[in-house]
């Protein structure tokens, strides 16, 4: 339960077999493979480090897969319900993965996918097209004059048109008065088809008066013919192009069953990418690259076995620059590791820090129960957490820290007489005794109990970040920090503690006074050698400064005072929902009966909801703004080993 200890290592390969080599090692997940920039060789060799070459060819078939089941997804049967939400991913055994990628043939579905979807937006294009154009011919359907009749004549000109069906009239009577004719042939919902005859003379004042009224001219270029007849001829293109397109897309639903093999293709290559893209920019030779990374000591062998197992690679071991970034990895077991979620989302701390899951973990599981202080909220969420482990893919490290974290809720929550509130009182009073025998005290009777319990724990974790801190300079021999940066201050701040604790009578006044007069040696060490660099001036300073600090690990006590503040909120709110259900369960004629059911299953619902989420952040807080600070710095580099990682498929493990 610590961070795991690195190995620097480089690996020389031919290059007939470097491909070979990252794909075993890619395959086993343990080795951790550096960018150039990074590499100690790169930095001395810059000549090695030439132009990474991006393989164009994996690139773009993998743009073509994804493509293609995008398309295909689109033909498939849509995968329905809370379990095809939580598993996402198909579960694919290694024999049927191994198939479909060693099937040459298996690529050809790319285009077949490319070829009907193409055919699929040529036609979509050519019904919109005669969509178009029998939208245009339907207000014309009773004109007997053939379509490309209309235009210039020896001595007058046609136009035809829409125009606004309101100014119709006057349009007409303008018209008339220059000598032209405007007859009404059809409408649409709001515009009139109309063709417009006027002498060949006065075609420029008409035009000008069209513009003005807003008419839209229609151009039947290039069709020949009746209007009936071009709509019928049309109809029957358009039925012709939904019967193509009826086609494609039942070849498209039935290429859709090759949906799956598109997904192993696409998760292959990609891994492939990933090996070709950490060949090509590792230092190399004429003949030979280079590749330097990170492995865990304990897997050192395993990576020796399988460098050694190809001819042309060998493995070393060389020494990491003083400066560099080492990269991290905790490793935890048990009812610990679960919690290394909170550790990774807060970053990993440096190579040369502590891991900070094994000592959060039971802070962090106490603070989330008494955050909800019930029993039957915690046991909801249990039920809930083990429902998820069974169905969801993936990591689930989450839901099982949740699962621990709600074990504690059922016991803060006996302990406190919280099941679904006061659910026992006003529902089952038989179950008073029992729930009696349970509690230490009622949160909201006892209130200052809850106070106290809040604030003691909060001062536990805060001296727990020094000792721990103190304890890990020491072992790194860091004697000078552990005794002025840590040492002091428990010292001083428990010894403030025992001399007011004195002045309320919790213990004699001799003892308080001999604490009061030794914070006074810790005081003047924080004073003179809290900062160690720099001019006496500056040093004097801020030492006077880090002891005004100490108001700070008052307020950083107090912050725990919200573990009370939401127990109480949980409890109160669940109590009034309790209330709320009993006076609806009064209405007659069993409505009440199922109203009461309803809020109780509504109100807890959302209680159990708001409240889980405000006790995990609030926790989360906890541990991020008050403990994490007094011993670790964090910003350390994850340890990012090359594996074989999958998006559409869930390779089955062999038993």
């Amino acid at each position: 339960m610590a961070i795991a200890q690195m190995a620097k290592i480089i690996i020389v390969s031919h290059r007939t077999q470097a491909s070979e080599l990252l794909e075993a090692l890619q395959q086993e997940g343990i080795c951790h493979i550096l960018n150039p920039e990074e590499t100690t060789v790169g930095r001395d060799f810059p000549e090695l480090a030439g132009p990474a070459e991006r393989p164009r060819d994996i690139e773009g078939l993998l743009t073509r897969l994804e493509k293609s089941i995008s398309f295909l997804k689109g033909y498939a049967p849509a995968q329905k319900g809370l379990t095809a939400a939580l598993a996402p991913r198909t579960v694919v055994d290694k024999q049927s993965y191994d198939q479909v990628v060693s099937d040459r043939q298996a690529l050809r579905i790319a285009d077949q996918c490319e070829q009907i979807e193409t055919s699929i937006e040529k036609t979509n294009g050519e019904i919109e097209h005669i969509e178009d154009m029998l939208e245009i011919l339907a207000p014309w359907a009773s004109l007997e004059t053939r379509v490309e009749e209309i235009g210039p004549l020896k001595q007058t000109m046609c136009w035809a048109g829409l125009i606004s069906s309101q100014q119709l009239e006057q349009t007409q009577e303008r018209l008339s008065e220059l000598g032209a004719a405007m007859q009404q042939v059809g409408a649409t919902s709001n515009r009139s088809a109309c063709l417009v005859v006027s002498l060949t003379e006065n075609t420029d004042k008409v035009q000008k008066l069209l513009r003005s009224a807003e008419f839209e001219h229609v151009n039947f270029e290039p069709m020949r013919g009746i209007v009936t007849e071009l709509i019928s001829e049309h109809r029957k293109k358009l039925l012709q192009a939904k019967g193509r397109l009826q086609s494609c897309t039942e070849q498209a639903s039935e290429l859709s069953e090759n949906l799956l093999n598109t997904e192993i293709l696409h998760d292959h290559y990609e891994n492939l990418l990933n090996r070709e893209q950490a060949k090509d920019a590792a230092p190399a030779t004429e003949h030979t690259v280079l590749l330097e990374g990170w492995v865990k000591d304990r897997d050192f062998a395993r990576l020796e076995k399988i460098v050694l197992s190809f001819k042309a690679s060998s493995l070393h071991k060389i020494e990491p620059a003083e400066d560099e970034d080492i990269p991290v990895e905790i490793e935890n077991t048990g009812a610990i590791k679960p919690f290394e979620v909170i550790t990774r989302l807060y970053g990993m701390p440096k190579h040369f820090e502590v891991d900070p899951t094994v000592f959060l973990a039971p802070f962090f599981a106490l603070f989330f129960g008494l955050c909800l202080t019930d029993a039957g909220y915690g046991l909801v969420i249990i039920a809930l957490m083990i429902f998820l482990i069974k169905k969801m893919q993936g990591d689930k490290k989450l839901m099982w820290m949740l699962g621990i974290c709600s074990g504690a809720t059922v016991l803060a929550g006996a302990l406190t007489g919280g099941w679904f509130g006061d659910a026992v009182q006003q529902f089952i009073p038989a179950l008073g005794t029992a729930r009696e025998k349970l509690m230490w005290f009622d949160p909201l009777e006892k209130p200052m109990i809850f106070f106290g319990l809040s604030l003691g724990l909060g001062y536990f974790q805060i001296m727990t970040g020094l000792a721990i801190a103190f304890i890990h300079n020491l072992k790194q021999k860091q004697y000078v920090a552990a005794i002025c940066d840590q040492l002091t201050w428990l010292i001083m701040i428990n010894s403030i503690v025992l001399f007011l604790a004195s002045k309320f009578n919790a213990v004699s006044v001799e003892v308080g006074q001999f604490f009061g007069n030794l914070a006074l040696i810790p005081a003047v060490t924080i004073l003179l050698f809290s900062q160690r660099e720099g001019g006496w001036g500056g040093r004097i300073g801020m030492g006077v400064y880090n002891l005004f600090s100490t108001i700070f690990f008052m307020g950083d006590v107090l912050s725990y005072l919200r573990l009370m503040a939401l127990g109480m909120v949980t409890a109160g709110l669940a109590m009034a929902i309790n209330i709320i259900a009993k006076i609806a369960g009064e209405i007659p004629y069993g409505i009440g009966i199922v109203v009461m059911v309803l809020v109780l299953v509504g109100g807890h619902g959302f209680n159990i909801a708001i409240n889980a989420l405000g006790a995990f952040v609030h926790t989360l807080r906890l541990q991020y703004v008050e403990f994490f600070p007094k011993f670790i710095v964090g910003g350390g580099k994850s340890f990012e080993p090359l594996s074989k990682e999958y998006k559409h498929i869930y390779i089955k493990k062999e038993v």
